[in-house]
């Protein structure tokens, strides 16, 4: 009986052993359950996410289909100390075995399988886990959990099979999500601890590997006491390994739990709104009228042009893989590298902050305190501001998520009437309150706005993208989606016909007011200064005074649909550009990203060069599948270009630009414009060096917001100091090819004041007077 007890026990042994190894071999071969591709193993780690580069080597963010905050780094990244706390707490044999412990699971099996005992740890290695965050979903069941273990040890062996033991842990810490928008190591060390992760000390390092455990039990912000409880277990774990003398493992229990916690968001990071531009850029499709509304018809003309125009626009849908789908930034793991330099980019926002937030901000907010409409003008009555505030209401998200949900047109309105907690942010950080909703949308309309990019002339590429001061809350992009009123930084298009047209520089013009007859009816423009008035005065004098008398009398004497023609050829694309004498002041809408490439015109030897905002792009493989050229077209000739040059540099060197000198201290070539609109509705400044061609706006969400006085609301004020701010930080910059004392490429022998057979004389023309 005994005998056949033990034949009996090798059979079953024999069985096992067998159908566990034809097990083996069926989940290997993937005829049973999931088993990945070898080529997903072999790049196992968010294959399948776009990663977006800087045009200095450096990862700006990713685009991936769940949004995760990931940023990849390699095991020579990570502290020791993050090594050492993983191995000893979650795998102690982690360099022993080959993806599966049989000495843990055998030990699990037994003590927690047969014995029920909790504290008997787990048979999982690191191999494991990873192969489980990597190919397993949610378990629905404890059964289902029981199949998903034989696939994970079969993808564990392959996956060591495949990777270095250090290259497995970087996987691991890489793959792990650590709560609060933390995904992968080095998110996780800038979230809770402010710091990279080679830069961890035992205790932080420590606390992280803590929550590897269960991240939301042993959450350090939400339960600080349980964590440090659970820290403090792997601190012994890394002393019984050895990694810990007895006197360090006492001092690091002795440290209470300190973090430097600070929420991360996908949003956040460089250059976000240049970011979600480019995604949106690449992923557009070929536009069809149907899918814009009425009012949203010039879109529709913007899109139209970039889908022929640009081949970045909609890439990803004009281009095709093998298989003859597509492309997409969140499957097909793409590797995108912008012209965007991180530097740049980073000073450019810290101007902008600087400027707006800082400075301009409080004296706007001082401001608004004595106005009864704040933060509109007093220009407007109470019904006026009622109904704006009526129309913002009916496009937010709220007033679109209770009409769908039934509510009444009356119930939205006590809604949007009815004080209600909420938190709000300032630039001090967020900060809970109570208001209405419909306060809230006035108290967001306070906060000023602001746009600003800055490109190489000759070749187009985008150094720096600013398209708010702060995406989370204010998403509205204002280089390449928002346009406003340009004012007088339209003039030196004006002035560049002019010279077309044979004027020089030098040629006089009355500077008087006048009244012109424009459609049968009177026109009479206004001017913030009557200094020189009645005098003669040159059109660089009248330029660099950005005089709206000598704009209107020079627009007098050219065609009006000639000047549309070329507003075009500058890049200015709006539709409704129409032919009129008062274009010549820029009452038309132009986005800051078409204005900086406008103006790279006259850095470039009349030639304009489009913005360029990806060099190449890259396959999961790495193989180039696109690469991008600068988009160029003459504008203007190149003497007419020098004659713009001498006038430009006036601007700045004395007219309205004129604190760059004597305010900001540059001392090399620079040209530029100013421009402010009707009751400082918008504040623009675009400037630019032979190297550099930077342009900014300043202003409200809607036009009637905006300071009153003309000191405060004018360009000079609102836009200049960010262009003066960013490009002072470039220059201090060794490491950036800029020289201030770069200059123009104007020949020696040049006469702006030459006349050829072309040129106008302007006195004796007959006038209309006021």
């Amino acid at each position: 009986m005994r005998k056949l007890f033990i034949r009996f026990l090798w059979i079953a042994l024999v069985l096992i052993v067998g159908i566990s190894l034809m097990a083996f071999v069926a989940i290997w071969k993937g005829w049973v359950g999931y088993m990945p591709e070898m080529a997903d193993i072999m790049n196992p780690l968010d294959r399948s996410a776009t990663q977006v580069y800087s045009s200095d080597g450096i990862v700006m963010g990713t685009w991936s289909a769940n949004h995760e905050n990931r940023i990849i780094i390699p095991y020579s990244k990570l502290s020791p100390h993050l090594v050492h706390a993983l191995v000893s707490t979650e795998d102690e044999r982690f360099y022993d075995h080959s993806g599966i412990d049989f000495v843990a699971l055998g030990r699990a099996v037994v003590k927690r399988g047969i014995f029920r005992q909790e504290s008997a740890g787990g048979g999982s290695t690191i191999t494991q886990q990873l192969a489980k965050q990597l190919y397993s979903s949610v378990a629905h069941s404890s059964l289902e959990r029981l199949f998903q273990k034989p696939v994970e040890w079969v993808i564990a062996v392959k996956l060591e099979r495949n990777f270095t033991k250090e290259e497995i842990i970087a996987l691991y810490l890489n793959k792990f999500n650590f709560l609060h928008n933390a995904d992968g190591i080095k998110t996780a060390a800038n979230t809770y601890f402010n710091k990279e992760p080679k830069d961890l000390t035992v205790c932080e390092a420590a606390t992280l590997i803590g929550l590897c455990k269960n991240p939301a039990l042993f959450n350090p912000v939400r339960f600080p006491e349980r964590s440090k409880e659970r820290r403090d277990v792997v601190l012994g774990q890394m002393r019984k390994a050895g990694f810990l003398s007895a006197e360090e493992y006492r001092a690091c229990r002795a440290e209470p739990l300190k973090l430097n916690f600070h929420r991360i968001d996908h949003k956040d990071g460089t250059a976000t709104y240049f970011r979600e531009f480019l995604r949106q850029y690449m992923m557009a499709k070929r536009p069809d009228r149907d899918d814009y509304p009425s009012w949203n018809q010039n879109q529709y003309v913007f899109d139209s042009i970039a889908w022929v125009s640009d081949p970045l626009y909609g890439w990803c849908n004009k281009n095709f893989k093998s298989d003859g789908k597509p492309y997409n930034v969140y499957t097909d793991g793409l590797k995108v590298y912008t012209t965007i330099d991180s530097r740049m980019q980073q000073y450019a926002e810290e101007a902008v902050y600087a400027h707006v937030a800082r400075f301009l901000q409080p004296k706007f907010s001082a401001e608004n305190r004595r106005k009864p409409n704040a933060p509109f003008t007093d220009k407007l009555t109470a019904k006026e501001v009622r109904q704006i505030l009526n129309r913002s209401m009916n496009q937010s998200e709220r007033y679109r998520a209770m009409k769908a949900a039934g509510a009444s047109d009356e119930e939205i309105r006590t809604a949007f009437r009815t004080r209600t907690p909420m938190t709000v942010f300032t630039y001090h950080g967020e900060i809970d309150t109570t208001m209405t909703p419909l306060d809230s949308i006035r108290y967001y309309k306070s906060f000023l706005r602001a746009g600003f990019m800055s490109m190489d002339p000759k070749d187009g590429y985008v150094k720096a993208y600013v398209g708010g001061l702060d995406y989370n809350h204010f998403m509205y992009d204002m280089v390449m989606g928002g346009r406003r009123q340009v004012g007088s930084t339209i003039k030196p298009f004006l002035y560049s016909l002019a010279m077309e047209n044979g004027f020089s520089p030098c040629d006089l013009a009355p500077n008087v007011q006048r009244t012109y007859i424009v459609a049968g009816k009177p026109w009479t423009p206004r001017n913030t200064s009557r200094r020189r008035y009645g005098s003669m005065v040159t059109l660089k004098w009248g330029l660099a005074q950005s005089n709206n008398w000598i704009s209107a009398y020079l627009m007098s004497q050219l065609n009006p649909q000639q000047f549309v023609s070329l507003l075009h050829e500058f890049g200015i694309n709006n539709p409704d550009i129409h032919a009129s004498m008062s274009l010549c002041l820029g009452p038309c809408d132009v986005s800051v990203g078409e204005m900086v490439s406008a103006y790279t015109t006259f850095a470039n030897n009349g030639i304009r060069c489009a913005p360029l905002f990806v060099s190449r792009i890259e396959d999961n493989e790495g193989n180039i599948i696109a690469k991008f050229q600068p988009r160029m077209n003459e504008v203007i000739s190149s003497q007419s270009c020098y004659k713009m040059l001498e006038e430009l540099m006036a601007v700045v060197d004395e007219g309205t630009a004129g604190r760059l000198r004597h305010r900001f201290n540059f001392t090399g070539q620079i040209g530029g414009k100013t421009g402010t609109t009707n009751r400082n509705s918008d504040a623009w400044f675009v400037g630019f060096t032979p190297q550099l061609v930077s342009g900014c706006w300043v202003g409200g969400e809607d036009r009637d917001i905006h300071f009153d006085s003309m000191s405060m609301g004018q360009g000079a004020t609102m836009a200049l100091p960010i262009w003066a701010l960013y490009m002072q930080k470039v220059y201090k910059d060794a490491s950036l090819p800029y020289n201030e004392n770069a200059v123009f490429d104007i020949p020696e022998d040049f006469n702006a004041c030459a006349k050829d057979e072309t040129s106008v004389d302007l006195n004796g023309i007959d006038e209309v007077y006021e």
